[in-house]
Protein backbone atom coordinates (compact mmCIF):
# COMPACT_ATOMS: atom_id res chain seq x y z
CA UNK A 1 0.00 0.00 0.00
CA UNK A 2 1.66 3.39 -0.92
CA UNK A 3 2.44 5.70 1.91
CA UNK A 4 3.70 8.67 3.14
CA UNK A 5 4.93 10.60 6.39
CA UNK A 6 2.94 13.50 7.40
CA UNK A 7 2.94 15.85 10.11
CA UNK A 8 -0.20 18.88 10.68
CA UNK A 9 0.25 21.74 12.36
CA UNK A 10 -1.88 25.17 13.08
CA UNK A 11 -0.77 28.04 11.64
CA UNK A 12 -0.92 31.61 13.18
CA UNK A 13 0.06 33.52 10.32
CA UNK A 14 -0.92 32.08 7.12
CA UNK A 15 0.54 35.03 4.45
CA UNK A 16 4.38 34.72 6.83
CA UNK A 17 4.21 30.97 5.90
CA UNK A 18 3.32 31.40 2.85
CA UNK A 19 6.53 33.50 2.52
CA UNK A 20 8.77 31.05 3.64
CA UNK A 21 7.40 28.23 1.36
CA UNK A 22 7.60 30.37 -1.74
CA UNK A 23 11.62 30.77 -0.55
CA UNK A 24 12.36 27.00 -0.22
CA UNK A 25 10.16 25.33 -3.34
CA UNK A 26 10.75 24.14 -6.21
CA UNK A 27 7.05 25.07 -8.18
CA UNK A 28 4.65 27.96 -8.10
CA UNK A 29 1.54 26.97 -5.89
CA UNK A 30 -1.47 25.43 -6.86
CA UNK A 31 -4.85 26.48 -5.92
CA UNK A 32 -7.36 23.84 -5.09
CA UNK A 33 -10.93 23.70 -3.61
CA UNK A 34 -11.69 20.78 -2.19
CA UNK A 35 -14.97 18.73 -0.20
CA UNK A 36 -14.12 15.64 1.41
CA UNK A 37 -17.20 13.66 2.36
CA UNK A 38 -15.97 10.68 4.96
CA UNK A 39 -18.31 7.72 5.75
CA UNK A 40 -18.54 5.43 8.87
CA UNK A 41 -16.23 2.58 8.08
CA UNK A 42 -14.46 0.45 10.76
CA UNK A 43 -10.92 1.02 10.34
CA UNK A 44 -9.19 4.13 8.99
CA UNK A 45 -11.21 6.59 6.50
CA UNK A 46 -12.63 6.07 3.59
CA UNK A 47 -13.58 9.65 1.56
CA UNK A 48 -14.54 10.68 -1.57
CA UNK A 49 -13.06 13.87 -2.53
CA UNK A 50 -14.16 16.21 -4.71
CA UNK A 51 -12.40 19.01 -6.75
CA UNK A 52 -13.27 21.74 -8.17
CA UNK A 53 -12.27 21.36 -12.13
CA UNK A 54 -10.39 18.05 -11.65
CA UNK A 55 -11.96 14.56 -11.19
CA UNK A 56 -12.83 13.10 -8.07
CA UNK A 57 -11.23 10.18 -6.01
CA UNK A 58 -12.10 7.73 -3.70
CA UNK A 59 -9.33 7.59 -0.83
CA UNK A 60 -9.03 4.97 2.02
CA UNK A 61 -6.35 5.91 4.30
CA UNK A 62 -5.15 4.62 8.28
CA UNK A 63 -2.39 6.64 10.26
CA UNK A 64 -2.46 7.22 13.96
CA UNK A 65 -3.70 10.26 15.74
CA UNK A 66 -0.53 11.31 17.23
CA UNK A 67 1.17 14.81 17.18
CA UNK A 68 4.55 13.73 15.30
CA UNK A 69 5.51 12.78 11.80
CA UNK A 70 3.59 9.40 11.21
CA UNK A 71 3.02 6.93 8.54
CA UNK A 72 -0.23 7.01 6.26
CA UNK A 73 -0.98 4.31 4.13
CA UNK A 74 -3.41 5.00 1.72
CA UNK A 75 -5.17 3.85 -1.72
CA UNK A 76 -6.50 6.38 -4.46
CA UNK A 77 -8.97 5.39 -6.87
CA UNK A 78 -10.36 8.05 -9.73
CA UNK A 79 -14.22 8.40 -9.33
CA UNK A 80 -16.00 9.57 -12.65
CA UNK A 81 -19.85 9.55 -11.20
CA UNK A 82 -19.45 11.02 -7.76
CA UNK A 83 -22.72 11.81 -7.00
CA UNK A 84 -23.60 7.95 -7.46
CA UNK A 85 -20.87 6.27 -5.67
CA UNK A 86 -21.65 9.37 -3.03
CA UNK A 87 -25.19 7.84 -2.27
CA UNK A 88 -24.14 4.59 -2.65
CA UNK A 89 -21.78 4.68 0.45
CA UNK A 90 -23.68 7.36 2.50
CA UNK A 91 -26.59 4.61 2.12
CA UNK A 92 -24.55 1.42 2.78
CA UNK A 93 -21.98 3.04 5.24
CA UNK A 94 -23.04 5.65 6.15
CA UNK A 95 -21.98 9.91 6.53
CA UNK A 96 -19.59 11.00 8.89
CA UNK A 97 -19.05 14.25 7.93
CA UNK A 98 -17.53 16.94 5.37
CA UNK A 99 -14.79 18.90 5.03
CA UNK A 100 -13.92 22.09 2.79
CA UNK A 101 -10.74 23.62 2.41
CA UNK A 102 -9.17 25.56 -0.02
CA UNK A 103 -5.38 24.34 -0.28
CA UNK A 104 -2.50 25.57 -2.01
CA UNK A 105 -0.32 23.15 -2.93
CA UNK A 106 3.48 23.25 -2.93
CA UNK A 107 6.57 20.23 -4.28
CA UNK A 108 9.83 19.94 -2.78
CA UNK A 109 11.17 16.79 -3.58
CA UNK A 110 9.28 14.28 -2.62
CA UNK A 111 7.28 16.42 -0.14
CA UNK A 112 4.15 18.29 -0.96
CA UNK A 113 3.52 21.00 1.34
CA UNK A 114 -0.40 21.91 1.78
CA UNK A 115 -1.13 25.59 2.87
CA UNK A 116 -5.02 24.77 3.95
CA UNK A 117 -8.08 27.35 4.86
CA UNK A 118 -10.57 24.78 6.34
CA UNK A 119 -14.03 26.48 6.54
CA UNK A 120 -14.75 26.61 10.00
CA UNK A 121 -11.49 25.58 11.31
CA UNK A 122 -9.11 27.89 10.52
CA UNK A 123 -5.28 27.82 8.66
CA UNK A 124 -3.11 24.82 8.48
CA UNK A 125 -0.24 23.13 7.11
CA UNK A 126 0.04 19.93 6.13
CA UNK A 127 3.51 18.11 5.54
CA UNK A 128 3.44 15.01 3.12
CA UNK A 129 6.76 12.99 2.15
CA UNK A 130 5.78 10.58 -0.34
CA UNK A 131 7.75 7.66 0.58
CA UNK A 132 9.25 5.29 -2.78
CA UNK A 133 8.26 1.44 -2.45
CA UNK A 134 12.61 1.23 -2.07
CA UNK A 135 13.22 4.26 -0.04
CA UNK A 136 16.57 6.15 -0.38
CA UNK A 137 19.13 5.95 2.43
CA UNK A 138 17.79 9.07 3.92
CA UNK A 139 15.01 9.14 7.00
CA UNK A 140 11.73 10.47 5.82
CA UNK A 141 11.40 11.35 9.41
CA UNK A 142 14.70 13.34 9.22
CA UNK A 143 13.45 15.26 6.56
CA UNK A 144 9.96 16.32 7.99
CA UNK A 145 12.03 17.41 11.08
CA UNK A 146 14.58 19.42 8.45
CA UNK A 147 11.53 21.27 6.80
CA UNK A 148 9.82 21.85 10.02
CA UNK A 149 12.33 23.93 11.09
CA UNK A 150 12.99 26.01 7.78
CA UNK A 151 9.42 26.74 7.98
CA UNK A 152 9.40 27.61 11.32
CA UNK A 153 6.60 24.99 12.57
CA UNK A 154 6.56 24.77 16.93
CA UNK A 155 6.05 21.48 18.36
CA UNK A 156 2.93 23.33 20.23
CA UNK A 157 1.55 24.12 16.88
CA UNK A 158 1.78 20.39 16.01
CA UNK A 159 -2.16 18.54 15.76
CA UNK A 160 -2.71 14.44 16.10
CA UNK A 161 -6.31 14.97 14.73
CA UNK A 162 -8.01 14.97 11.17
CA UNK A 163 -9.76 17.78 10.41
CA UNK A 164 -13.06 16.08 10.76
CA UNK A 165 -12.21 15.27 14.15
CA UNK A 166 -11.68 18.63 14.71
CA UNK A 167 -14.86 19.96 12.95
CA UNK A 168 -16.74 17.12 15.13
CA UNK A 169 -15.23 18.50 18.57
CA UNK A 170 -16.05 22.18 17.34
CA UNK A 171 -20.03 20.95 17.28
CA UNK A 172 -20.40 18.92 20.38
Amino acid sequence: MPSNIEVKARVKHPEKLQALVKTITQTPGQSIKQEDIFFRVPKGRLKLRRVLDSPSELIYYHRENVPVPKVSQYIIWPVDKPDILETILISALGLLGKVRKERTLYRIGPTRIHLDRVESLGNFVELEVVLAEIQPPTDPRKMTFTLMEALKIQNDDLISEAYLDLLITNQE
